[in-house]
């Protein structure tokens, strides 16, 4: 019985990685125009990291992580998130002495045990992007305009809605503390069993529900924005006032909340009609106590999360893989000893080609290049090699014509270049 792959993973397949690709580029363009550098962390961590960072409340922390003992008997996790990981770096190799803000950005998988479905994994991908060291409002919204611009990169930014809210600071919590339990408490029969236990918690956590029998109560619950302090009332109104500045398009939605404990001020989502359940694609807000609380110097910070496998869900089949501009068809070892160095010759060269081995017969490769979706055949038996000439064949036309083989090089790298040179 062969071994399948484990339930919740999945393989990203040829056909898809040209997706992938595009969406990552697009990161780093937009990431590295705004001064971020990448950074590069790793997969699995001390599990007091994330328990410290995360917050032991949190479901994550309870429910979702990959914790086991290593050969020293240490507990190590999967890196459920990667903005622990990416502070622990800050703290460990003194970024904190570089210029504020320190801009930093990350990709690659992360691990939680979830229920699988579409666009949820137990491995998924994140691009994590952290702006450190700096409190100012601008930064904030910069932080936002960033993310708006990469979505806009990839043509999606009139597909999907930013949603921001303030959801205060320690002098916040408190007093909202308070009006929600006010409010929830007669109430907690409607609730499900997890926003009951979330309750003697967290309250704030049951905002954060997506449970459907839970949103006609959660619609109903007081505002934070009403609870404010004046200083994080302050912070919000001139957050707002940098975007509209900008031009981004955004709706305050006092009930965003976040899932996670370190979230102060300013947070954000991006989301989809288009995903069914799994709506956010993007998110993140402002967490200016958690690097003191991992043991560092109390500098701010603010960044988000990008669901990798969510946006390129979004992509469809737009994107599809690179078909070769043509495939060379050698008649023969003399024929294939000659086109091996004028096919690494284009390649160098940028022309993507295909090379067959001289062992099929040539209506044999003729179909394959129909199955590559090649633009051109490139045919050299004894004949050609005596004339010195590669019969082009045209797929789609059947048109023929003779190229010298001391020019062929080029005439593939041109063809390459010609739009819809690949079928």
């Amino acid at each position: 019985m062969p071994i399948k792959a484990v339930r919740g993973v999945r393989d990203i397949l040829p056909a898809e990685s040209p997706r992938w690709q595009r969406v990552e580029a697009a990161g780093r363009s937009v990431f590295e125009a705004y001064g971020y550098r990448e950074i590069r962390l790793p997969l699995f961590e001390r599990t007091e990291l994330f328990a410290r960072g995360i917050g032991e409340a949190t479901d994550i922390v309870q429910k979702e992580m990959y914790t086991f003992e290593d050969r020293s008997g240490d507990s190590v996790t999967l890196r459920p998130e990667a903005t622990a990981s990416l502070l622990r770096a800050y703290i460990e190799h003194g970024f904190q002495v570089q210029p504020k803000p320190v801009r930093l950005y990350t990709m690659g998988p992360m691990f939680r045990y979830e229920r699988p479905q579409a666009g949820r994994y137990r491995q998924f991908h994140q691009a994590d992007v952290e702006a450190l060291g700096e409190t100012h409002p601008a930064v904030d919204a910069e932080v936002i305009a960033m993310l708006m611009d990469f979505f806009g990169a990839l043509g999606l930014a009139d597909r999907l809605e930013l949603h921001v809210n303030s959801i205060g600071d320690a002098g916040t919590r408190p007093a909202y503390r308070a009006r929600l339990l006010d409010y929830f408490a007669p109430r907690s029969g409607e609730l499900c069993p997890e926003c009951r236990g979330r309750l003697d918690r967290n309250p704030l956590r049951v905002l954060d529900c997506k449970t459907p029998g839970c949103q006609p109560v959660i619609e109903k619950a007081p505002s934070i924005l009403d609870s404010l302090t004046a200083e994080a009332a302050e912070h919000f109104e001139r957050v707002r006032a940098c975007l509209d500045a900008m031009g981004i398009a955004y709706t305050v939605t006092p009930r965003l909340v976040r899932g996670l404990d370190y979230y102060v001020r300013t947070t954000f989502e991006v989301l989809t009609t288009e995903l069914g359940a799994q709506n956010a694609v993007a998110g993140g807000g402002r967490y200016d106590g958690l690097i003191e609380q991992l043991g560092g110097p109390p500098d701010p910070g603010i960044g988000f999360a990008i669901g990798l496998e969510r946006v390129v869900l979004l992509l469809g089949d737009e994107a599809s893989a690179a078909a070769p501009v043509a495939v060379l068809i050698p008649l023969g070892d003399a024929a294939l000893s000659r086109l091996l160095g004028i096919a690494r010759e284009a390649r160098r060269r940028g022309a993507r080609v295909e090379l067959g081995y001289g062992t099929r017969k040539l209506q044999r490769e003729l179909e394959r290049t129909n199955r590559l979706g090649a633009g051109f055949a490139v045919i050299v038996g004894d004949d050609e090699l005596a004339r010195g000439q590669a019969l082009l064949r045209e797929m789609k036309s059947g048109a023929q014509r003779g190229v010298p083989l001391e020019g062929l090089a080029d005439e593939l790298v041109g063809l390459a270049a010609r739009p819809g040179a690949a079928r």
